[in-house]
């Protein structure tokens, strides 16, 4: 299994590299996408054709986790002219009408393939896809992905936070050896009170309680010192910690 990370900035970025969330997950021929946040439309067409996703995965409805559905929507319509339902997309319930609103457009997003995400497993040919609620917004959920036949003790599994309050509930969704891509949108810290964020320290805290054996960090804010979460997070969590960049790839 192999991640891509196709864009991680915060709600807002600044230069080329400022796409946001949005991560690509492939298995053999099947892949899905995490999110599909601002600019990262643009990128993911360059990695591999939009219309061969099995399914995109939405963790919450804020703008920054799927507005580029925009241009997703006018590919498969009138590039690809992909038959309804080619892609599929999980995502909180009211997403729809959000991008009616948005749109002026009734049915904007019935392109693909929509479903309501709620708590529980999906399988996409050879992935298994465990959805999980996480403190955020009031329909918020976090991923674990893990590829058939493969050992959860062998760091075979990803767990992606999207937006979460409380490290706790990652640490329902981790297993000993997997992979943690947990966002730190407030860096070193701390996280403002009454904000349902991380910052590195707590990033650190989930991988570390759920026995993760790497963290990378996200979806930093752009005023934020890299290295400075970097250092914050290696004092609570002894295993591997990498900044996911765009376009870095990894096997998980």
């Amino acid at each position: 299994m192999r991640l891509t990370v196709v864009g991680c900035a915060a709600a807002w970025g600044r230069g080329a590299e400022a796409a946001s969330s949005c991560y690509l997950v492939e298995a053999g021929d099947t892949a899905i996408v995490l999110d599909l946040g601002q600019g990262a439309f643009a990128r993911l067409a360059t990695l591999r054709r939009p219309e061969s996703l099995a399914a995109i995965l939405v963790s919450h409805s804020h703008a920054d986790h799927c507005v580029d559905l925009v241009p997703l929507r006018h590919y498969l319509r009138y590039e690809a002219r992909a038959t309804a339902g080619t892609v599929a997309l999980h995502a909180p319930a009211d997403l729809p009408a959000r991008f009616d609103a948005l749109t002026g457009e009734s049915g904007f997003l019935d392109d693909l393939a929509f479903s309501p995400v709620a708590p529980g497993e999906l399988r996409f040919g050879p992935l298994r896809v465990t959805a999980a609620r996480v403190a955020h917004t009031d329909d918020s959920y976090a991923f674990r992905v893990v590829e058939d036949g493969a050992d959860d003790g062998a760091a075979s599994a990803l767990v992606y936070s999207g937006d979460c309050g409380d490290p706790g509930d990652l640490v329902e969704l981790l297993r000993p050896g997997d992979t943690l891509l947990a966002e730190a949108s407030f860096g070193a810290g701390p996280v403002p009170p009454g904000v349902a964020h991380l910052d590195a320290a707590g990033a650190a805290e989930a991988a570390r309680d759920g026995g993760a054996a790497r963290l990378l960090l996200t979806h930093l804010q752009p005023d934020v010192d890299p290295g400075a979460a970097q250092e914050r997070a290696a004092a609570l969590f002894p295993g591997e910690i990498a900044l996911a960049r765009p376009t870095m790839a990894l096997d998980v």
